[in-house]
């Protein structure tokens, strides 16, 4: 299957960051043609009829989503942006903030006009220091034309929107935790319900959406949903970036239809290294169970992943060739989400401890035969237990490191010539 560039068309070119070029390629004709022809929901109809989901990992039905919003014209509603991306493997939305951004800065007004927000805000990741600067500057560009600010185009809709940089927490990533590092608190996540819908930013009713997911309602806007409807599968609609990471030939973004096999994907990405075999990938960000050889055929969309007890996602695809050690990438990523918990719930701030810890005993030679039941009895109370979903999504990768390739573990325990014995925890903490 060949790439299909929609979001991405424009990447390349390189004024296509300036205004004027941006509505030369076609910019800003979605927002004209919402503004002068369609009514706020109306447009969240046509957003739902043609199938977009969330880009930014739950894959949740967008116009659905909208349309919890109360429609009460005296209540203040907002509109975020999640531009907070920090899952390893993930730089899509980098991509699209730096080389494209008034095409972010269109769907903010898109979907801010459909839901009747007036303030929309777009929560970027602290380190993006070129991304928050582009950002800045094709946000004054389009208040000098009139496509922000009061009575855009003429029209009685106005919104002002806001660039928020965060502060380098991966937490700031969950979409309460992120409202509350928006209302100057410790980005911590919130008890729901209630949703963020209905009682979301300063108490008021907020949706909050990926950059991927608001770029698309620009194309949607323009071509309509059945032309959206057509591209990638049922229930699976439309384009998705595909960021491919680790070790491959050649890592990127690559724009597929939803439904592009994994091997098409590799393909498109020149393949293996000389001399290597493919081993494993986290095919949705690292907070999901690995594929092995035999998934090369699998449908990259959000249901068959999920059959397969995987996530797209934000199709954050991390290669392994023949060389990873996976009981050292395992032990990686558990220290990656022990670093980043916010330690609000025990499960998480002393499960990925503890895992960690034992990753680190049996990469130093002293595993035990006992480690392994024990990190799977961990990782369960840790997904069934935690208060967010950085827990949930820490157990999946080690626990599927482990049943894929268990044997490498065990050739690590084995190392220990008192592997039998139960060794005792010696709870450490280095910070102290």
């Amino acid at each position: 299957m060949p790439e299909l560039k929609v979001l991405t068309a424009f990447i390349d070119h390189p004024d296509q960051k300036q205004i004027d070029t941006y509505v030369a390629n076609g910019g800003y004709a979605a927002l004209r043609k919402a503004l002068t022809t369609l009514k706020p929901a109306e447009l969240t109809e046509i957003v739902k009829q043609s199938g977009l989901r969330g880009r930014g990992g739950a894959g949740f039905v967008t116009g659905s989503k909208w349309s919890f919003v109360p429609k009460d014209p005296a209540i203040p509603k907002y509109l975020v942006c999640n531009a907070d991306e920090s899952e390893p493997g993930t730089f899509k939305d980098r991509l699209l903030i730096e080389f494209d951004p008034h095409q972010l800065i269109e769907g903010v007004i898109l979907s801010s006009y459909a839901i009747g927000c007036n303030t929309a805000f777009i929560y970027c990741r602290g380190e993006y220091y070129k991304g928050l600067s582009v950002l800045r500057k094709a946000i004054k560009e389009a208040r000098e034309k009139n496509f922000l600010g009061s009575r855009i185009l003429g029209t009685d809709y106005s919104l002002d929107i806001i660039v928020h940089p965060g502060a380098g927490a991966y937490i700031a990533g969950e979409e309460t935790a992120l409202l509350n590092s928006l209302e100057g608190f410790r980005a911590t996540p919130r008890l729901k319900p209630p949703y963020p819908a209905l009682v979301g930013l300063y108490g008021k009713p907020t949706v909050i959406n990926n950059v991927e997911t608001l770029c698309n309602v620009v194309h949607i806007v323009n071509k309509g949903a059945e032309w959206y409807q057509k591209i990638g599968k049922p229930k699976n609609t439309g384009t998705k970036i595909f960021q491919i990471s680790g070790q491959i030939r050649r890592p990127g973004c690559y724009e597929f239809p939803l439904g592009v096999s994994l091997k098409e994907v590799f393909e498109q990405a020149g393949g293996m290294l000389p001399g290597r075999t493919f081993k494993a990938c986290y095919p949705g960000g690292s907070s999901c169970n690995l594929l092995t050889e035999q998934d090369l055929s699998i449908s990259m969309d959000f249901d068959a992943l999920a059959a397969r007890k995987s996530a797209l996602g934000t199709a954050s695809i991390i290669v392994m060739d023949d060389t990873a050690d996976m009981v050292k990438v395992a032990h990686r990523l558990m220290q990656f989400y022990q670093n980043e918990s916010c330690g609000k719930c025990t499960p998480c701030r002393e499960g990925t401890r503890w895992v960690v810890q034992i990753l680190e005993r049996m990469l130093a030679g002293k595993g035990a035969f006992s480690d392994l039941p024990l990190i799977e009895q961990i990782c369960m109370q840790m997904a069934a237990n935690s208060f967010c979903p950085l827990a949930v999504g820490a157990a999946p990768p080690v626990q599927s490191a482990i049943q894929a390739f268990k044997p490498e573990f065990e050739a690590y325990i084995k190392r220990n010539p008192h592997a039998a014995e139960k060794p005792k925890m010696k709870i450490s903490y280095p910070y102290l």
